[in-house]
């Protein structure tokens, strides 16, 4: 047997990284069963490492039937194996961002819930998802209608048509008007007015002339 021969035989028995295909998921134990490719084997319950911290910060994000993933083997021991990385596939692409329309860039960081099943075969998205969008040009998050913008210079906060605004000019609103119930609301140096009144200056018509301005 030539040298060549002799790696691939020593290959054959090593245990190395494969890839998989998630065919059951355990959230409550963060654990998956794995069918191993190409050979299409199915794993006991393994350790779903990938997007894991544990600590006083804690951070799970369990894999989906579906899902394409990449296991390797602990201690190069061909029966035990962990899940480090999940693989975009041609089904289960990177999702598109609802702030720009388009996938995360070099430099961003997008996470979105509702994309659907990775397998296909139940692909029902929702638009009712919550999602975030970490980008240089500030940072953007939502649910279904509900979106806010954080940039350099305003927070912008969208409802449907509505839109409220806060820069360093002030908060307005735009697309409905301002309801307070239960209490009130207090202007300090400043004035209220509508596109033609001023709620302190005006004055109104009567027999004699004019009234005076608004008093108290």
């Amino acid at each position: 047997m030539d040298g060549s021969s002799w790696a691939a035989a020593h290959q054959t028995r090593t245990a190395h990284a494969l890839h998989g295909i998630v065919s059951a998921v355990d959230p409550a134990n963060h654990a998956v069963k794995v069918r191993l490719q190409p050979d299409n084997i199915e794993t006991g319950w393994l350790p779903d490492a990938a997007l894991t911290q544990v600590g006083d910060l804690r951070l799970s994000c369990p894999c989906a039937p579906g899902t394409h993933v990449l296991l390797m083997p602990v201690e190069g021991d061909g029966e035990n194996y962990v899940i480090i990385a999940v693989v975009f596939d041609v089904v289960a692409g990177p999702a598109l961002s609802p702030q720009t329309g388009k996938v995360a860039q070099p430099g961003e960081l997008l996470v979105r819930a509702g994309c659907g099943a990775p397998s296909g075969k139940s692909n029902v998205k929702s638009d009712q998802g919550g999602w975030l969008h970490l980008g240089r040009d500030g940072v953007f998050f939502g649910a279904s209608e509900i979106r806010c913008a954080l940039s350099g210079s305003a927070i912008v906060f969208k409802a449907g048509s509505v839109t409220m605004t806060l820069d360093s000019g002030g908060l307005s609103v735009s697309g409905a008007g301002i309801k307070v119930k239960g209490g009130g609301i207090s202007v300090s140096g400043g004035d209220v007015r509508t596109d033609t009144n001023s709620l302190g200056s005006h004055v109104h018509p009567y027999v004699n002339g004019m009234t005076g301005k608004a008093v108290g």
